[in-house]
């Protein structure tokens, strides 16, 4: 079942229809509702749309980066992910201006010269301490990197092993004493993680679609356990201040859904609800026309399925194969930085 892409459908409709124009820093200008939500559950189908085709390769790198504790654009670049490059370009246009009166390089120069030059990467490729850091080594006082911060990542699959009851099951992006450090502060600021336990029902339905027994007998119980099938159900929230609907809102749900597919394969669980609670949630005004052709596509009736090969989270490794996904054409629409 597929209500995915009509959710998302619906909260095109909905700032089409009441958003008001607000100004913004790109001087783009938007379409702008604030205070909205949009859930998938895991059961459903991994959460791809359907109604354009979403770059799977280029947010599954972003997620690899981020789990890395990686902030230089230089390892998204080198595998084929470009979507920060804009941003990285910005700031060194701006700080190289100032110095030098012109731009040194052309947004093509800038980027072939991160791929080639080391040294020019390691300066120019860096956005500071975003979410890569503060996910894996949030440091209390501002600017110190590489001493000893709060591995959060880490923390959660170890809490979520040991107190999978606890309330704090959280990790944070923002980091107020560093937010005048970063090329841009983050947009999804943080996530929560749930868990519950899961009925017999729900154990069994699990171990037949994954190659279990379909008979009921005496010893199923018995069985299930020597499977490992999960005894609990992984759920995650994701709060976003400011979520570019078009273009980020569809990379967003399918990164965190596969953060959540990842935390429930290291901690054993089965992943359950995948919640993004959004701020100020907007439309550029040159993605309008884009919305409405969206709109007006018809969803396809299944989500695709994920298989997970090798797992390693806390390296920001991980194999997967992307099974019957099926998908309307590109929609292609600007970038603002």
């Amino acid at each position: 079942m597929n209500k995915l892409d009509r959710d998302y459908q619906e909260l095109l409709s909905d700032i089409l229809d009441n958003g008001v124009q607000k100004e913004d820093r790109t001087e783009t200008g938007t379409l702008s509702v604030f205070g909205k939500q949009i859930t998938h559950n895991m059961s459903d189908g991994f959460p791809l749309l359907t109604t354009k085709k979403i770059a799977v390769k280029t947010m599954m790198t972003e997620l690899k980066w981020f789990l890395k504790g990686d902030t230089n654009i230089k390892y998204l670049v080198d595998n084929g992910c470009n979507i920060w490059n804009g941003d990285a370009y910005k700031k060194y246009k701006s700080l190289t201006s100032e110095k030098y009166g012109n731009d040194p390089d052309t947004f093509k120069e800038f980027v072939d010269r991160i791929k080639t030059d080391d040294e020019f990467a390691r300066v120019w490729g860096e956005l500071g301490p975003i979410y890569g850091k503060q996910w894996r080594e949030w440091s209390p006082v501002a600017g110190e990197i590489n001493k000893g911060g709060k591995d959060q990542i880490k923390e959660l699959i170890k809490n979520l092993k040991e107190n999978p009851d606890s309330r704090r099951l959280m990790v944070s992006a923002w980091n107020v004493g560093e937010l005048s450090l970063v090329t841009l502060p983050p947009c999804h600021y943080g996530f929560q993680c749930y868990t519950r336990k899961l009925s017999q029902n729900e154990r069994f339905n699990w171990f037949g679609n994954n190659g279990g027994s379909h008979m009921h007998h005496d010893f199923i119980e018995q069985e299930m356990d020597e499977y490992n099938v999960p005894t609990r159900s992984l759920s995650l929230m994701w709060n976003q201040r400011s979520v570019d609907t078009f273009l980020g809102l569809p990379f967003n749900i399918a990164s965190y859904g596969m953060l959540l597919t990842l935390l429930a394969k290291e901690v054993g669980m089965m992943p359950g609800g995948l919640i993004g609670t959004l701020g100020d949630t907007h439309l550029y005004s040159n993605h309008v026309e884009q919305a409405l052709e969206q709109i007006e596509r018809k969803p396809f009736e299944h989500l695709p399925t994920i298989k997970l090969g090798d797992v390693d989270t806390l390296n920001g490794e991980f194999d997967y194969e992307i099974l019957n996904y099926n998908y309307h054409p590109t929609i292609k629409a600007p970038l603002s930085n």
